[in-house]
């Protein structure tokens, strides 16, 4: 039987390979060189650095981490030494799709923002990037879009350069992986200069990695009124986290934008199929056999006299409120990583059924595009 390390947070994994291997579950902070020192394989999260201080000298050749980043995984490392490494490209692209959705939501309900006609600049057009493009268009947003890996490969005109996106964007969304150097370089892509570009007034939200924007000018710039505010998720030396940052921002949260159960999911069951293919083991068409229901799976919304947005905006704060996380987080920073070890359930739209009273076409269609179950004109019951 291989011998596999596992992240002891990764959700639905317990019980899957026992049959096949030899399973060991850890605190992801805590794996390090002596925990794999025998291992043929590793299961990881972000918390643990796959580089040549945990891996050199060690039996293993395999390493899949059930997230879509991989900047905690040494590749160069693992191609020079064999070790065979998979992400999960996509996998939590619904779930921050959800979080940013729930982010502009609360703004335009509870900061007086309306979101139509509005400009969001989004930097980043990859997997998470694309379904935020999509959630904008439904909200009848004005979309700008900054890419230049894509654009250079793909030369579409759709793209923008970072300038004009930061000048005449409303709000800015980050959906970068962290590079630290070369062309594509994203570490403090937001810094005091990127920040003095930026539209007056603006929103700034960071959901992609802490260190893709720099924390001491950011928070000059919050200090100064050069920005409206900033919804961050992501934070520089996490777990650690800069209070005052904290203090200045208009929404925090502990690094959970792609934490849904949906997203989770995905990740576990790309890095266990993966697994199965590598060492030929017949989980490669393994599903979990049922997830967990969220608490109110149903929401009727009278649509008379209701503006279109608002109602779209009520179906969304239904599914997940991040302000309530937001609260959460605030109460207890310190434990940072507790938060999301024990993150509670979050399901994603097609989770949930909104029964619609005098409805339009239109909004009928949103929110299924949005990936919602309609039912429309139902008795108020």
């Amino acid at each position: 039987m291989i011998k596999v390390v596992a992240d002891d947070k990764i959700p639905f994994v317990k019980g899957v390979l026992e049959p096949y291997a030899s399973v060991t579950y850890m605190d992801g902070r805590q794996i390090d060189h002596a925990a794999v020192e025998k291992a043929d394989a590793l299961i990881v999260r972000t918390r643990t650095i796959c580089n040549e201080s945990l891996l050199l000298g060690s039996t293993v050749k395999f390493v899949a981490t059930a997230t879509i980043g991989f900047d905690h995984i040494d590749t160069a490392f693992c191609d020079a030494h064999a070790i065979k490494w998979v992400n999960a490209p996509g996998c939590n692209a619904a779930s921050v799709q959800q979080y940013i959705a729930s982010v502009l939501a609360t703004l335009s309900v509870k900061h007086d923002f309306p979101l139509s006609g509005k400009t969001i600049g989004i930097v980043g057009a990859g997997h998470v990037g694309k379904k935020v493009k999509a959630l904008a268009g439904l909200l009848g947003m004005r979309v700008l879009l900054n890419d230049p890996p894509r654009a250079r490969y793909e030369g579409d005109p759709e793209f923008v350069s970072l300038e004009k996106l930061l000048n005449e964007s409303d709000i800015v969304t980050l959906h970068v992986p962290l590079n630290m150097t070369g062309e594509d370089r994203t570490f403090h892509l937001i810094n005091k200069h990127s920040l003095k570009m930026m539209k007056d007034g603006s929103w700034l939200i960071n959901s992609s990695r802490g260190e893709v924007a720099d924390s001491h000018d950011l928070k000059i710039a919050l200090d100064g009124g050069k920005l409206r505010g900033a919804i961050i998720d992501v934070w520089e030396h996490e777990p650690e986290i800069d209070s005052q940052l904290l203090e200045k921002v208009t929404i925090a949260t502990p690094h959970i934008a792609g934490y849904s159960a949906d997203g989770k999911r995905n990740g576990t069951v790309h890095a266990v199929k993966a697994l199965g293919q590598h060492f030929n083991l017949p989980v490669t068409t393994w599903e979990p056999s049922e997830m967990p229901l969220p608490s109110a799976p149903v929401l009727i919304i009278n649509c008379t006299d209701q503006l279109v947005e608002k109602i779209i905006c009520k179906a969304i704060l239904h599914t997940y409120n991040v302000t309530e996380e937001d609260t959460r987080f605030r109460s207890s920073p310190g434990d940072f990583e507790a938060q999301r070890g024990n993150y509670p359930v979050r399901r994603e739209f097609p989770a949930f059924q909104v029964k619609l009273i005098n409805s339009t076409a239109g909004t009928k269609e949103i929110l299924k595009l949005l990936g919602f179950s309609v039912i429309e004109n139902v008795d108020n019951k």
